[in-house]
């Protein structure tokens, strides 16, 4: 089983569309797909239950910390012949909670909205993430979309400063498309709608697909350079 954690300490960086897109892809593809929502507000859970009958299924798996330990324990499950695991995380995860997901991972994607403010939170969840999250160096792949990106947005270079320190990704730059949004109305995703109706949006998510997929040729991953955590600085 192949699972992809999709996590941002800041909220409003968009998990639950990256989530329910990765998902609804390898659904698509008729790979055996899960979803597990740590989130209390349960976005992820809500978009599969306006999933459609005729679509391939989707299972939820509700992970949310504010249920009793054997319930969260019984909806926690997960079937044993799932190939891919999508994990939407809550935002402000530290500490048990963060290590108990990151330690199932073998994707780290982390989205970031376009300000100021979410680029530096992102910065600094990233260290958190790196040093006390537990992450596996040379198994655990990491990377970074920006996410709900319009059009006149500059491009977020002390962002990409930062990752290029640390040898991180920088994926994609997902738009704030109606698309988005009317995908997560219908509980579908991108690679499910009409493609003459959706082909940016497919184009601007492939190489999220192609980072999380198996098959397509990828370069190794580096190791992650956490030593320059301290010559680096978001306003430098």
């Amino acid at each position: 089983m192949q699972t992809t954690l999709v996590i941002n300490s800041k909220g409003g960086s968009g998990k639950t569309t990256i989530t329910t897109n990765i998902a609804s892809y390898f659904a698509s593809r008729n790979h055996k797909t899960a979803i597990m929502d740590y989130d209390p507000q349960g976005s992820s859970l809500h978009w599969l239950k306006m999933r459609s009958n005729s679509a391939n299924p989707i299972h939820a798996a509700n992970a949310a910390t504010q249920k009793g330990r054997l319930i969260r324990s019984l909806q926690m499950y997960v079937p044993e012949n799932t190939e891919q695991l999508v994990i939407d995380a809550p935002a402000g995860a530290e500490g048990v909670l963060l290590q108990e997901m990151v330690r199932k991972a073998d994707f780290i994607l982390i989205p970031v909205a376009p300000s100021n403010i979410d680029v530096h939170a992102t910065a600094d969840f990233i260290k958190d993430l790196l040093l006390k999250g537990g992450i596996r160096s040379q198994a655990t792949k990491v990377a970074v979309v920006a996410n709900r990106v319009r059009r006149s947005m500059p491009v977020y270079e002390p962002l990409e400063r930062f990752l290029r320190v640390l040898s991180l990704p920088f994926l994609t730059r997902i738009s704030d498309s109606d698309q988005y949004i009317l995908a997560a109305e219908q509980g579908t995703g991108v690679f499910e709608m009409d493609e003459t109706d959706v082909a940016a949006e497919r184009k601007e998510f492939e190489p999220i697909i192609n980072w999380l997929n198996p098959g397509a040729d990828q370069q190794p991953a580096r190791p992650l350079n956490v030593v320059n955590f301290g010559r680096f600085r978001m306003g430098a």
